[in-house]
């Protein structure tokens, strides 16, 4: 009882009081405040697990990482940057590049008016050793497309189905349709590697899961990752924070807090 914990459920966190299985919490490391552990979680297991699990990351090997800013983006980077020599392909508007290259970025993509096939092409003619992919639809191909001999990709979202604030079913069709396809046979002449991932369904995983928060714990003890935390916002203001994150105007993660900070109430009140 009073000890500092992070929580990790699949919903039902916003709000001011959550009761969730004691297998489900963690203990908080010295000294990280309770907004970096709401951004550790979910972001860095998922990143851990992709990269390294499933994408078994070496060194002197090439990683393309969509949605570069984002929360799982910024992990993604932080941990690739644990591996020697490393090299960081990451998408990202071109609003977030210096952001990009000071976290280790070598090579920051802008989606919105370059093919990042193209460019990864033009720096590495064979392509990248790990894709990891929030994308879906046609970029799942791309990134198949793109990897070496013995490439792995792992998709884990699903973000082109998002096209604005309001359902567009068009959207959401063209990118069910030209989700990406391939069987067995397929594989074994690409020698390639495909994988799905999503946290939200290993939630029986306890001791799997476990494992990989003691390792995330020891990497920030050590000083080797450290939550990028773009903005906090109260829950009154969820709408705003939302935006920040559809708007795509977020570097990290955007955290919701039952109040607002109270340097922003002191300003307030002054």
């Amino acid at each position: 009882v009073g000890d500092k914990v992070m929580v990790l459920a699949r919903s039902g966190l916003w709000q001011e009081v959550v009761n969730v299985p004691a297998s489900q919490t963690f203990l908080m490391p010295e000294g990280m405040s309770f907004e970096e552990a709401a951004a550790l979680l979910v972001n860095y297991i998922t990143a851990y697990m992709i990269l390294f699990d499933f994408g078994n990351l070496r060194p002197n090997q090439s990683v393309l990482i969509h949605m570069a800013a984002g929360g799982v983006g910024t992990a993604a980077i932080q941990l690739c940057k644990t591996v020697e020599n490393v090299t960081i392909f990451g998408t990202a508007s071109a609003s977030k590049h210096d952001s990009l290259k000071e976290s280790g970025v070598a090579h920051p993509i802008d989606y919105r008016t370059m093919d990042y096939a193209e460019e990864v092409r033009k720096i590495s003619p064979k392509g990248v050793d790990i894709v990891l992919d929030p994308l879906g639809g046609s970029d799942t191909s791309k990134a198949f497309n793109l990897l070496k001999p013995m490439g792995k990709l792992i998709t884990y979202g699903v973000a082109n189905l998002l096209t604005g604030q309001k359902k567009n079913l068009m959207a959401m069709a063209k990118t069910w349709w030209n989700q990406f396809s391939i069987n067995a046979l397929q594989l074994l002449y690409h020698n390639k590697t495909m994988c799905g991932y999503h946290l939200g369904y290993m939630d029986e995983e306890f001791e799997l899961v476990r494992g990989v928060v003691v390792k995330l714990v020891n990497l920030y003890s050590q000083g080797k990752i450290k939550p990028k935390i773009d903005s906090v916002w109260p829950f009154d203001q969820v709408a705003d924070a939302m935006r920040q994150m559809q708007e795509k105007k977020n570097v990290g993660k955007v955290i919701l807090v039952p109040e607002a900070p109270k340097e922003e109430s002191k300003k307030e009140e002054n």
